[in-house]
């Protein structure tokens, strides 16, 4: 029981990083205020970047233009919106996953941001 409860609280701590710093870029780039938006586009993320991210060869690139469809369809703001949205997503989950896994001795990874 101990192995699933671990894998469970790893799971979700994962999945609030990654609404976390999809939270921080939507509301630095178009001034979002919802955490729970947030949360909801990392698992609908990291569902489109399971399905596609194993296609040989194109799979990354696809997985990856498939995820700033997803933040461009749950967010306003067009591609553009969408893509700058991802990288500061992305950029605040290496400075989060820093801050919990180096300074703070954690072992964590971010749930619906690619890294």
């Amino acid at each position: 029981m101990a192995p699933l409860i671990s894998a469970l609280v790893a799971f979700i701590v994962a999945l609030l990083v990654g609404g976390l710093a999809i939270y921080l870029a939507a509301s630095v780039v178009i001034d979002a205020h919802s955490y729970e938006h947030a949360i909801v586009t990392a698992i609908i993320g990291a569902i489109a970047w399971a399905l596609t991210s194993w296609i040989p060869l194109l799979g990354p690139i696809i997985a990856l233009i498939v995820w700033i469809g997803v933040i461009n369809w749950r967010y306003p703001g067009g591609w553009v919106t969408a893509a700058t949205i991802g990288v500061v997503a992305w950029l605040s989950a290496l400075v989060i996953l820093f801050v919990l896994n180096a300074v703070l001795g954690l072992n964590v990874g971010a749930f619906g941001v690619p890294i």
